[in-house]
């Protein structure tokens, strides 16, 4: 069984997807860009604003499932450019504490909206 989560304080979806899906004890929340959802545009700024503002979106969806990053054990960061990997990883982990999520960063062609950044993540409710 499965059930989607969708986050008003969130970017709208930007296709066919939903903010988040739950099954069983699992939510797979989808790749968020860095959307100013007051907006709908991606935010000004360089690399450390965009990952602020995914994390932020990132957020957003897992308090809508009833979570926060202390749920969350797997993440997923695609970066346009790896040279951002240092200044990413740097606004990351403001987000986390120790025991650290399951982590794997690659590089991309392209992200929607040109975005620099964009991270998913899954999250446990046990």
């Amino acid at each position: 069984m499965k059930r989607a989560v969708s986050a008003s304080d969130a970017p709208k979806a930007i296709g066919p997807y939903s903010h988040a899906i739950r099954t069983g004890e699992l939510l797979f929340v989808s790749g968020q860009v860095p959307i100013d959802p007051a907006t709908g545009n991606l935010v000004d700024g360089d690399i450390t604003a965009q990952t602020r503002r995914v994390m932020n979106n990132l957020e957003a969806v897992l308090r809508a499932g009833g979570l926060s990053f202390a749920n969350v054990i797997r993440t997923t960061i695609f970066l346009a450019d790896m040279s951002d990997f240092a200044a990413v990883n740097a606004v990351y982990g403001t987000f986390f504490s120790e025991p650290y999520p399951a982590r794997a960063t690659v590089q991309v062609s392209r992200l929607p909206k040109d975005a620099r950044v964009e991270i998913d993540a899954i999250a446990a409710y046990s």
